[in-house]
């Protein structure tokens, strides 16, 4: 899939991608419970955007045992890319420095985080610690 067909993730397929990225292949009944954990969701909802979700090529699903299996057919990373391009041209202008000063300038930002920004900032620019 090249980032142009990618379909692109609304909020709540977001999070049923977020479920299965994080804990991998899993059943309805156990993303609908880790979605609920967060939201009130029921299961039947839960079941049909997973269904629509693989009619879309988002999910796979592993149809050999009584409880379905699906897993992501959308990588992480790449979709992560996606969205964050498309918010940052449409919120920041394409400014990635706009970007950082908001998201630092509105939250607390640890040592421990900082340290890994300067890290970060420093293999761009070519120098490694």
């Amino acid at each position: 899939m090249t980032l142009e067909k990618t379909p692109k993730p609304t909020e709540s397929e977001l999070e049923i991608l977020q479920v299965l990225w994080q804990h991998g292949p899993s059943t309805v009944r156990f993303v609908h419970e880790e979605l609920s954990k967060i939201k009130e969701v029921g299961y039947t909802t839960t079941l049909k955007l997973m269904q629509i979700m693989a009619d879309k090529a988002m999910l796979e699903v592993d149809k050999s045992s009584r409880s379905h299996i699906f897993h992501a057919a959308m990588d992480e990373e790449k979709t992560q890319q996606q969205l964050l391009g498309k918010f940052l041209d449409a919120a920041f202008r394409g400014s990635a420095s706009k970007l950082v000063m908001q998201a630092l300038g509105n939250s607390k930002t640890s040592k421990a985080e900082l340290d890994e920004i300067r890290n970060l900032l420093d293999k761009l620019e070519g120098g490694s610690k």
